[in-house]
């Protein structure tokens, strides 16, 4: 772990990214108040720090010699705690490819999960995923091999968490016709159509399920109803909104609300300010 810790330190960019596609590592030295952002469909490694992350009612903690499963892109709220710059949280974090998991399901005798897992997932990392973790990294610091050997090692990564205590959460990401690839199409299609009203029939008929099976399979997953879905992407999406336009009622409508005076409310219930507010907090220089 000091290694990798030592590696990832090194190789953090204001961005996440890194010369691998994919690999993103993170170095970040203040905790802060909880934000919102989205999860991203990623499989997140802490090296040192501790993470928590609320999505809907569920709280996630995950720490050091842990990672974090995300198997759909959804609004969640984190912050990490009790970090410091001289204890800075450090993390290496693996985009999770659907078409890299069917392919790796093709070659091993795994099972089909039952049910529909949750979307986020936290577990201890194993010895031998701890390992491939490190040999990634170290690739930061050889370019040429990198090309060669990052992809045989992304995909022993991913067969480690595969096979592992999460493995039911990313296999699903692969199968064509599991509940979540169901449910991720109707994710999808709230996301590019958030200020849209919709009745959860249609959404259901989008995801190919009956509506009970849908709404059921989607709380399971998110564990928001799809409206409370829609509005914490509406939300988010205003809050981006306001850091380049300060009529809040022009910004309410754009992102779907009739009512501005309703939209004022929950984005205070939800930011902790009211609109206008909350923007210029958020714009004022660090002191």
């Amino acid at each position: 772990m000091d290694e990798l810790r030592a590696l990832i330190a090194r190789h953090a960019r204001p961005d996440m990214t890194t010369i691998i596609d994919d690999v993103l590592v993170s170095r970040t030295t203040a905790g802060g108040p909880p934000a919102p952002s989205m999860s991203g469909t990623i499989l997140a490694f802490v090296a040192q720090g501790r993470k928590r992350i609320a999505l809907g009612e569920r709280v996630y903690d995950y720490r050091a010699g842990q990672y974090l499963v995300a198997s759909i892109d959804m609004p969640i709220t984190g912050n990490y705690v009790g970090i410091s710059p001289s204890e800075p949280a450090l993390g290496l974090g693996l985009v999770l490819k659907p078409e890299l998991v069917a392919e790796l399901l093709l070659t091993g005798d795994l099972p089909k999960a039952a049910g529909t897992p949750e979307g986020l997932a936290v577990s201890d990392a194993s010895p031998e995923l701890i390992d491939a973790v490190t040999r990634l990294a170290r690739l930061l610091d050889q370019p040429r091999d990198a090309r060669a050997l990052a992809p045989l090692i992304k995909r022993e990564i991913l067969w480690r968490v595969m096979t592992g205590e999460q493995g039911a959460v990313v296999r699903q990401l692969g199968a064509q016709d599991s509940s979540l690839s169901h449910i991720a199409r109707a994710v999808r299609w709230i996301r590019e159509n958030y200020a849209e009203s919709f009745k959860v029939e249609n959404v259901a008929r989008i995801a190919g399920m009956s509506e009970s099976a849908f709404y059921r399979n989607f709380q399971a997953v998110t564990a928001m109803s799809p409206i409370q879905f829609q509005k914490q992407i509406r939300l988010q999406e205003a809050r981006l909104l306001l850091a380049t336009n300060s009529d809040v009622t022009s910004v309410s409508h754009r992102v779907g609300y009739d009512s501005p005076s309703q939209f004022s409310r929950e984005y205070r219930r939800q930011f902790g300010a009211p609109p206008s507010r909350d923007a210029k907090l958020r714009l004022q220089p660090a002191l």
